[in-house]
């Protein structure tokens, strides 16, 4: 079967897509955009997304990406802190009233859908700020990250060579295009020359149906993603069958707890495959079909080492912070002045804990923000992968407290809205006397930033409240 592009209202052919492309392009040359000028991209998934994002690499434009339902404010401060000449973006994504604006819409309809000529993105790839992405904000303030295309090229393509995706596969991305994840697997179809489902990821039903109808192989979503889908599954037992044609479950952008890739091993014969990267580093480690365990082992091409405080690389399965030598190296952050602060060379600290085992395949425990509480030294996300071991999904808030050090508010995710008591019992019986919660509070989820990952910063406000 030939490569498509499945979206919710149309299907294209490769060659009908890289066509309508190339005529977005000469569109964007139109409205003065061409080598080196800078543009801001805004808008929500869709081929049009997809088509103009590559049209904007072949005229050699300098990319910023920001999530569709970033604020009117945040998108004025991002437009200005980085020069952007023009924001594309769609009817729905909320922008500033006093900078110039272009619709996808009106682009696509002044395009040249039968435009001849073939994408090119060697311009592209020589610009050192090629693609400027955001971070999630997570554990701090968003930071810009500043790309070179050819190295962004390269990763992503690591990445489809490490999974073997093939030209007969079909991709199902749940994710939004404007971030490491999403971008990383619209961008590995085009590489692949395999079909790509443009579906509506926020209506898991839809997208699901959708990803069925059109015979998805390979399934890319967060955790949180996974669980609902699971939750679907487990109501209408029929969907079990229907995703039989999918090869790899692969997930990524928030840890895995191992007890919801057991389930998918249950349910449909196949683990969720883990992955590690960041939008600093591109796309590190995978877990394959062959090797599952963790996170899987590094690409070819990049290192990856485990060391303690002093720096020196620790044996498989002891706990250290990551490292990762990487010639996919981000350029540099974006200053608040605009100028980028470059990257240093060499094995780049991630901040990471994790450890290595005897394969090489790597486990990572969680960011290493350290807690003093009662005399020691913990790392709240280590004491999370513990309590997922006992079968309690939670995250956990530290709040200062001058007698103890700290105090910790444990969030637990139960739909069955279990009381604080019984995941107390649970909890006392899996982690040591001073790792235990002073207060616990149950959620039917957890809430979720704008790319999939538990909403940190609104559970830090729910602790403090």
């Amino acid at each position: 079967m030939s490569a498509k592009l499945f979206a919710s209202d149309s299907v294209l052919t490769r060659a009908e897509f890289e066509r309508q492309a190339v005529g977005i392009a000469e569109a964007l040359r139109g409205h003065g955009i061409g080598p080196g000028t800078r543009v801001l991209l805004k808008a929500g998934n869709s081929i049009g997304y997809f088509g103009t994002l590559l049209a904007l690499w072949h005229v050699g434009a300098s990319t910023v990406l920001v999530d569709h339902q970033e604020n009117a404010e945040e998108t004025r401060r991002i437009a200005r802190l980085t020069g952007a000449k023009t924001l594309l973006v769609d009817e729905d994504a909320p922008v500033p009233d006093d900078e110039p604006v272009l619709y996808l819409y009106s682009l696509l309809a002044a395009a040249d859908h039968g435009a001849a000529g073939s994408l090119n993105f060697e311009t592209w790839s020589e610009l050192p700020d090629a693609l400027i992405m955001w971070t999630s904000g997570s554990t701090g303030s968003p930071k810009g990250i500043v790309k070179n295309g050819g190295k962004f090229l390269r990763n992503v393509q690591r990445n489809a060579d490490h999974m073997g995706h093939r030209a007969d596969d079909v991709l199902l991305p749940l994710l939004p295009f404007s971030h490491q994840y999403g971008i990383s697997m619209v961008v590995i179809a085009w590489l692949a020359e395999c079909s790509l489902v443009v579906a509506p990821y926020r209506r898991l039903d839809r997208a699901l149906r959708m990803g069925i109808q059109c015979g998805v192989t390979v399934l890319d979503a967060t955790p949180a993603t996974y669980r609902s889908i699971h939750n679907i599954v487990q109501k209408r037992p029929a969907l079990r069958a229907d995703l039989g044609g999918v090869r790899m479950f692969c997930a990524g952008a928030a840890p895995l707890d191992p007890a919801l890739s057991d389930r998918y091993l249950e349910t449909f014969g196949l683990p969720l495959l883990d992955s590690y990267g960041s939008t600093e580093l591109g796309n590190v480690s995978f877990a394959t079909l062959d090797k599952p365990a963790g996170c899987g082992y590094v690409m070819d091409g990049l290192r990856l080492k485990v060391v303690d405080e002093q720096g020196e690389t620790l044996p498989a399965g002891e706990l250290g912070e990551v490292m990762v030598e990487t010639p996919d190296l981000m350029e540099g952050y974006l200053g608040e002045d605009g100028a980028v602060a470059p990257a240093p060379g060499g094995w780049y600290p991630t901040n990471d804990l994790g450890h290595l085992d005897e394969n090489e395949s790597l486990f990572v425990a969680g960011r290493k923000h350290a807690v003093d509480r009662m005399g020691y030294t913990l790392y709240p996300e280590i004491i999370e992968r513990k309590a997922e071991a006992a079968g309690c999904s939670t995250r956990i808030v530290a709040l200062p407290d001058e007698r103890r050090g700290s105090q910790l508010v444990f969030f637990v995710e139960d739909e069955q809205q279990r009381d604080a008591q019984h995941w107390r019992e649970v909890l006392s019986a899996a982690l040591a006397v001073y790792e235990q919660p002073n207060r616990i509070e149950v959620l039917e989820r957890f809430p979720l930033n704008r790319n999939g990952k538990p909403d940190k910063k609104q559970l830090a406000e729910l602790a403090g409240a």
